[in-house]
């Protein structure tokens, strides 16, 4: 029997590398996806004016090559430093970390991105006053009619520009989603003049804490494990996945360069491009035309069950991210599950597993509908050897969401989208065979109750399956096949029901990190 080793899962050897993804649209009247991405823009050109040597942000500091000779032999007393009283962010006591700074950033981010949208849009939708702050102060929360990408896209992107402030000051999870919460809030009353939507505070407020929280944890694995790339790009990565983590790191020194450790934690990354075909192709009410696409996909498990000595104290300690960008509309999807509460447990020698309360945040739009939901659920996510050499990895969770749900490019008597509260459920496996390859099979299912849209009530049963097999060719080189499967059945008593489904089968060069298929070894 072939004894197992640590080799192929060491994640110090791991690389991870993201690159942002344009978000095309023509036009967005309430520009937060713009702001978005704007931000994300003007910090990475921060990174780069401030990283350049001699700035305090290069690998290593040069020393003085000709150091002028000794005049005197009395000692010359130092210069004070007006830094050394500041306190040093230390993520193990906490010592160092700033209640106020992150309350300071988020209301100056919210303030100069009301100013620049008011000389940049038309209409008086930024026109804030003190009077448009006392009306939404009285106003009931309702549901806006912005775009779809706006409110299910860009407002939680926004929202993880608040949780990377407070969490790059040294707060913790929690504490983070509090000001995440708190300045959506502010948003909505004071950053438009509309009336505040509690779409969007669900969405900002929630959504967007599950989102930065893991943009927060990439950055931190990207400055944490160097693999011989320099500080200067590590800092500039970083960056563009966690802007205002990279803000804070670059605005001020030292103080705030402490890197939040990922305490060993398994991951499995892969980035890939694929060529998808279509399969089937029931548009429905949609417009869009179905057509084949070329795809570039990242997607990273995180905190795997099975490492020695890894535990799960903090929210987050295991989490799943993907993205995926399409040539034919945009995103295709951005999805990210993290468990909130919970604990690991055993049974038996090789089975090991982490169960509890997840949160997630799902964003879906494979061209002919989209479906985006904030929810909590209660699952487990867990390894099982069958052999000495095939490990079983799976997740399953059921759980409760606020969805948002709509035809895309629709004709004219089909609602662009609506919400409604969203019971869904997810079952995630991975049969992985040694080193050689891996099956996945991915299920989700949302059903949209009590959505109503122009006075119309209905609901939506939307289901996604993946099956996807993956070949590891030559070291972290595999290629993959996969078939992907979307369908939607909506009932409205004014429309009757309706079908949209599609399937597409793509072919994947993938690139694994050196921790090949995730599984994990237990002594």
């Amino acid at each position: 029997m072939r004894q197992r080793t640590d080799r192929d899962f060491d994640n110090t050897d791991s690389r991870l590398t993201l690159a942002r993804i344009e978000i095309p649209e023509s036009r967005f009247p309430h520009g937060a996806t713009q702001r978005a991405l704007g931000s994300a823009v003007l910090s990475a050109a921060v990174a780069l004016t401030l990283m350049m040597p001699g700035t305090g942000f290069s690998q290593d500091a040069a020393a003085d090559p000709d150091p002028p000779s000794s005049l005197s032999q009395e000692p010359i007393a130092a210069a004070p430093d007006p830094k050394a009283a500041e306190p040093k962010l230390s993520w193990d006591t906490g010592a160092g970390k700033n209640y106020l700074l992150p309350a300071l950033e988020i209301f100056g981010f919210d303030f100069l991105l009301n100013r620049a949208n008011q000389q940049i849009y038309e209409g008086d939708d930024y026109d804030v006053s003190s009077s448009t702050i006392k009306r939404n102060l009285r106003h009931s929360w309702g549901t806006d009619n912005d775009p779809f990408k706006v409110n299910q896209l860009g407002h939680p992107y926004q929202g993880s520009m608040y949780h990377g402030f407070a969490r790059s000051a040294g707060l913790n999870y929690w504490e983070s989603l509090g000001y995440t919460f708190v300045g959506s809030a502010m948003w909505e009353i004071a950053g438009e003049s509309t009336p505040p939507s509690k779409n969007d505070q669900i969405a900002s407020g929630v959504g967007g804490t599950f989102l930065g929280e893991a943009l927060f944890r990439m950055a931190s694995l990207v400055l944490e494990n160097s693999n011989g790339t320099p500080r200067f790009w590590r800092e500039v990565t970083a960056a563009v996945i966690s802007p205002s983590t990279g803000f804070n790191r670059l605005a001020f020194g030292d103080r705030y360069d402490s890197i939040f450790s990922s305490r060993g934690a398994a991951y499995y990354s892969r980035f890939a491009l694929a060529v998808a075909g279509v399969t089937q192709s029931v548009s429905g009410p949609s417009t869009n035309s179905g057509r084949g696409e070329v795809l570039a996909d990242f997607s990273l498990d995180y905190g795997m069950p099975g490492k020695p000595g890894y535990t799960y104290t903090r929210p987050f300690d295991n989490f799943a991210f993907q993205a995926t960008a399409s040539t034919e509309h945009g995103i295709e999807n951005v999805m990210t599950r993290g468990l909130l509460l919970g604990t690991d447990y055993a049974a038996g020698k090789y089975y090991r597993g982490v169960w509890g309360l997840y949160g997630s945040y799902d964003y879906i739009s494979p061209q002919y509908f989209r479906v985006s939901t904030t929810a909590l659920s209660l699952g487990t996510t867990g390894q099982y050897w069958l052999s000495d050499l095939i490990a079983l990895q799976g997740t399953g969770l059921v759980g409760v969401g606020y969805a948002g749900v709509g035809t895309i490019g629709a004709r004219a008597g089909e609602a662009d989208y609506h919400y409604g509260v969203a019971p869904q459920a997810l079952l995630a496996l991975r049969l992985i065979f040694g080193e050689k390859a891996s099956i996945d099979v991915t299920g989700r299912e949302y059903f949209v109750t009590r959505a109503s849209a122009a006075n119309r009530v209905g609901h939506d049963n939307i289901a996604r399956v993946d099956v996807a097999l993956t070949w590891r060719v030559h070291k972290q080189h595999a290629v993959a096949i996969k078939y992907l499967w979307n369908r939607r059945d909506a009932t409205f008593p004014n429309l009757g029901d309706l079908t949209q489904a599609r399937a597409t089968v793509g072919i994947y060069y993938m690139l694994l990190g050196h921790d090949r298929f995730g599984a994990t070894e237990w002594r």
